[in-house]
């Protein structure tokens, strides 16, 4: 448990553990069928919930106790782009319990989807009316607050929101391409990230492997413009892994957690091109993308204990 006196250091990231085990819950569901994998997603399921509840309680004790610590990390250029962590955390789990629990399910579909178009307005009205933003605060976190509503419609169709659907896809698609440009322009000509953001480079796996998923909910199709998104995640993929030494070097932070979701999602994209396309390249992919996943997300839960053990975590930069 957080002490009290290092609970304003309490980091809005955090909310980060929750997407990465939701991911893998979502990864481990899909592939049990396909996989033959033994029957773990209801555990999953209820670590990723009380892991959630948990981190919120302490998150809203530090807003009640400690307001002027939320409103710099408002105010921060980075941390800024984290607070819709909570609201896409809320989504993944309503993607977790869809079947198991439909109506929890479609509750915490309404208040994610409600909060994440609120943050988004918010984040976006913050952008436009900033005097302290620089071209070196840039990175792919900044995806998370817009780019997020592209992960809406892998529950909203279920529940029956098509239009809903299509209106947060369209935001997620839109601003995808607008700051995909900004990030490369960033990384090619100016200086490199800080490594403490170096893991946040997955998160550009996740802007095409999740619309690929959303696509096909919005559409069922796997159509040409359903290959072209899961196969831009699959090159980006790529071309992270060939970067593999850079961050096996790096030290720990939390931002390592930006390793887990990124990967969940292009696991789970390739898991459904081998439900839909039956391929022995598409089984062995899925193999090898889901160990390495399961060995990611089980290194950084004990990373991150060792962090908290040490005291290493929620401490003052």
């Amino acid at each position: 448990m957080i002490s009290p006196p290092r609970l304003p250091f309490l980091p809005i990231s955090i909310f980060a553990t929750v997407m990465g085990l939701a991911g893998l819950s979502i990864a481990w569901t899909k592939a049990e069928p396909l996989l033959k994998l033994a029957t773990l997603s209801p555990l999953l399921m209820g670590l990723t919930g009380t892991l959630f509840v948990v981190l919120l309680l302490l998150y809203v004790v530090k807003v009640v106790r400690h307001p002027e610590a939320v409103r710099a990390e408002l105010h921060h250029p980075i941390k800024l782009s984290f607070f819709p962590t909570i609201s896409i955390s809320l989504l993944l789990l309503s993607i977790v319990t869809l079947h198991l629990m439909p109506h929890l399910s479609k509750g915490l579909w309404l208040l994610g989807a409600g909060l994440h178009l609120g943050l988004t307005l918010y984040v976006l009205s913050a952008w436009l009316n900033h005097d302290h933003f620089e071209i070196k605060h840039m990175n792919p976190s900044w995806f998370i607050p817009v780019v997020g509503n592209i992960v809406i419609p892998l529950a909203g169709v279920e529940h029956g929101y098509l239009e809903p659907s299509w209106f947060f896809f369209s935001i997620g698609l839109l601003f995808w391409l607008v700051l995909m440009v900004i990030v490369f322009y960033r990384l090619f000509f100016h200086p490199p990230l800080p490594d403490k953001l170096m893991p946040t480079l997955f998160i550009l796996i996740a802007p095409p492997a999740v619309g690929f998923l959303a696509y096909l909910k919005l559409t069922g199709e796997l159509d040409a413009f359903a290959r072209i998104l899961y196969y831009a995640g699959l090159f980006l993929t790529l071309m992270l892994f060939t970067q593999i030494r850079r961050f096996t070097r790096l030290k720990f932070f939390l931002s390592w957690w930006a390793y887990s979701f990124p990967l969940a999602a292009i696991t789970v994209a390739t898991l459904v091109m081998q439900q839909r396309l039956n391929t022995l390249f598409y089984l062995w992919l899925s193999m090898l993308l889901m160990g390495i996943l399961c060995l990611v997300i089980l290194g950084l839960a004990v990373r991150t204990g060792l962090a908290v053990y040490r005291r290493e975590i929620c401490v003052e930069e």
